[in-house]
């Protein structure tokens, strides 16, 4: 029994000692684990640092709120002080479905009810209830939704119409955008600019793509700002806590040489010839060619910088980008040449019909010429062998130093991107011969307008000019407009008079080919060209009776020049007239405009600036909008005005219509003879998305006259020249 009590002791006496140790082990081990937390909280706390990280910074950086303060982009205005570019700022909406999106609050960050959310949404959106709906209830698990472009380029109105509402998970971002209000408006030489997302910056910013908005780019681009503020958490900047603050800079802006007045019926004319003739492409420039300033320009084919329609077809700017033989029109720079060199000989006579140079024979577009007439009617006849003539009296080398004085194979350096110089074939006697009347010769446009400048100002060539002044944010001049002389071709004054005598003897019935041109009581001079184009698959050119550039080139008054207007016509598709009346149905018109705006110092005499017709009542207004010489049209049902398409103190065209946004209902009116501006102001005004198709004025509508409308509201809209 002893021996059996000692065994049990022994034992018991074993298992005490290994508890003992396993506690001891433990506690040894608590102890140290306790010791290196102690340790690591002692180093975090003297070093504020884990993994290399600075934990105040981190802890400051949690209640930090970095903000980015954008810049606006420069607008582009008129002469006159009409924008013509601006910024527009347009918005996305999205909507948060993961369920494990919760605030700070506790409260949902995503959307709760879809079925009300998508009832609420359809109020404002373009999209039935049912549709937003799908969008809502994917068929995978996904974080976030959109809605399509249905959900995108929404305005402001349209975004603070949602937020309203109050519903949970529904964002918005913002996209920077570009207004071009009026359109198809001299669209190349304005340009365009297309958001771009920066990566260094991650950030998404409007940069210049074509036009002036590409070359001056660096002039309209802002620069962004920044605030850094300390933030709860309730995300509210805490009371005397500092923060860093820098403004944003808004872009400089550009004030163009265009007149909108001749700008917008310049397109309208060229739209015509477009729908009537079908040409293959179109240019024509108005210019002060005293000073250089362009004051209306553009081509066809174009497109629409606010849709973008049509930029596939026309991303090329023909006024600079393409080079062309010049033709007829060419005879200007020829005559004004042999005249100032001593070597015009008007009352000595030659062999009309045709001459051989060097084995080759050149023919008039006469195929046997009047006969043997004076070298006077060789430039209103516009007789090829005459000028060959002309040519060869000159001399070669001289005719090739007076090219060189027109700048003919050089760029101009006018402030549009891809100018291409042109080429000069100059090897032989016939290449020489007939580059006099502009054949071997490739130039662009806006070469041919510096030449035609000389013929203004003593012989004294000024550069095409599209900008009148950069002013910064605040309005202030920063660079106002110089004439820029590049060179003096013709320096007497008697080579001016006797090119301008020629010129106005184009218009000579008996022997002009420009009698189509004549305007009766008006003091005009021109000279018309019909250029052959180049076969460059068979070689030589291309035959057949529209197989051609017309051209023709003008200016008032015909004494002393200071407006010049210069047309081509390239290959009309549908030519059912003859190329005169294709080219007077644009320059006629144009002409007489020109004319009689320059009596009232162009377009200056009428802008007027919108008065602030909010808060008033309808008739009220309206006398008040009478007074400054703006019509007014009424969009709602209600009597008291809430908005205006146009803010108080923007500069309108006198006889603007500006719509007014009324309390009530909206009824969509009688939109039929509305411009594509009205209609853009009815957009702004009440949200609707309207899909335009065609150039001109409204003539179809597609929602009746008096159905109710609200925002999102789509409606057909077909336009008609």
């Amino acid at each position: 029994m002893k021996k059996h009590n000692s065994k049990i002791s022994n034992s018991n006496s074993k298992a005490h000692g290994y508890r003992f140790t396993v506690g001891r082990f433990l506690e040894v081990a608590v102890a140290l684990v306790f010791l290196v937390f102690i340790g690591r909280f002692l180093y975090i706390g003297i070093s504020k640092t884990i993994n290399g990280q600075n934990l105040t910074a981190k802890t400051e950086q949690l209640y930090m709120r970095n903000q980015v303060l954008k810049a606006n982009r420069g607008t582009i205005y008129d002469r006159n002080g009409l924008a013509v570019a601006q910024d527009s700022h347009l918005y996305t909406i999205y909507a948060i479905l993961d369920k494990s999106s919760i605030n700070y609050k506790n409260q949902p960050e995503y959307v709760v009810n879809k079925t009300k959310t998508a009832n609420k949404l359809a109020q404002v959106l373009p999209l039935k209830a049912s549709e937003i709906l799908k969008y809502l209830n994917p068929a995978r698990p996904v974080f976030q939704v959109q809605f399509g472009t249905a959900g995108s380029n929404l305005s402001k109105q349209q975004k603070d119409k949602i937020e309203k509402m109050n519903l949970p998970g529904i964002k918005f971002f913002e996209t920077q955008s570009r207004l071009y209000p009026n359109g198809n408006f001299a669209s190349h030489i304005i340009g365009m600019a297309s958001p771009v997302y920066d990566k260094k910056t991650k950030q998404q910013n409007l940069e210049g793509t074509m036009g002036l908005e590409a070359w001056y780019d660096d002039v309209l681009t802002g620069k962004n700002g920044y605030q850094v503020s300390a933030v709860d958490a309730s995300n509210f900047q805490t009371p005397n806590s500092t923060h860093t603050y820098k403004a944003p800079v808004d872009g400089n802006n550009i004030y163009l040489t265009i007149d909108s007045q001749l700008q917008e019926y310049l397109e309208s004319r060229l739209s015509y010839v477009q729908n009537a003739y079908n040409p293959v492409s179109m240019t024509a420039v108005v210019e002060d060619i005293k000073t250089g300033k362009v004051l209306a320009a553009s081509q066809r084919p174009t497109f629409n910088p606010q849709t973008e329609k049509g930029l596939k077809n026309s991303y090329r700017d023909i006024l600079v980008q393409d080079t062309y033989e010049p033709g007829s029109v060419f005879k200007v720079l020829t005559l004004s040449s042999s005249v100032n060199s001593g070597n015009y000989h008007p009352n000595q006579y030659y062999n009309s019909g045709s001459v051989s140079v060097n084995g080759s024979v050149i023919h008039d577009w006469q195929p046997h010429g009047w006969g043997s007439i004076p070298f006077s009617q060789a430039f209103p006849r516009s007789s090829n062998t005459g000028f060959v003539h002309i040519e060869q009296q000159m001399g070669a080398k001289t005719w090739k130093k007076y090219l060189k004085k027109f700048h003919i194979g050089e760029k101009t350096g006018v402030t549009l991107p891809g100018e291409q110089p042109g080429t000069i074939a100059f090897n032989s006697p016939i290449d020489q011969a007939v580059t006099s009347f502009g054949q071997g010769v490739d130039v662009n446009v806006m070469q041919m307008m510096q030449a035609f400048s000389s013929l203004a100002n003593d012989g004294q060539m000024v550069k095409p000019q599209f900008v009148e002044k950069i002013t910064d944010a605040n309005n202030h001049t920063i660079t106002g407009y110089q004439i820029k002389n590049v060179g003096q071709p013709v320096y007497t004054k008697k080579t001016a008079a006797t090119v301008l005598e020629n010129m106005r003897r184009v218009l000579n019935k008996r022997i002009g080919t420009g009698a189509a041109y004549q305007m009766k009581g008006q003091s005009i001079a021109v000279k018309t060209g019909t250029a052959q184009i180049a076969n460059l698959k068979g070689g030589g050119y291309l035959k057949g009776n529209n197989n051609y550039i017309f051209s023709v080139v003008g200016v008032t008054p015909a004494k002393h020049p200071r407006y010049c207007i210069y047309i081509t016509v390239k290959q009309p598709r549908k030519m059912s007239k003859p190329a005169e009346v294709i080219l007077s149905s644009i320059f006629k018109p144009m002409m007489n405009r020109v004319i009689l705006m320059s009596k009232n110092g162009l377009s200056s005499s009428t802008l007027v600036k919108t008065p602030n017709l909010k808060g008033l009542k309808y008739k009220e207004a309206k006398k008040v909008a009478q007074r400054v010489g703006v019509r007014l049209a009424k969009i709602g049902t209600g009597d008291k005005i809430t908005a205006q398409s146009y803010s108080a103190g923007q500069k309108q065209q006198s006889g603007k219509l500006m719509l007014v946004r009324t309390s009530g209902s909206i009824k969509c009116p009688d939109m039929k003879g509305w411009s594509i501006d009205e209609l853009h102001q009815f957009a702004d005004l009440t949200g609707v998305k309207l899909r335009i198709k065609g150039t001109g004025i409204v003539f179809k509508q597609g929602l009746a006259t008096g159905e109710p409308v609200k925002s999102g509201t789509k409606i057909k809209i077909q336009l008609k020249e």
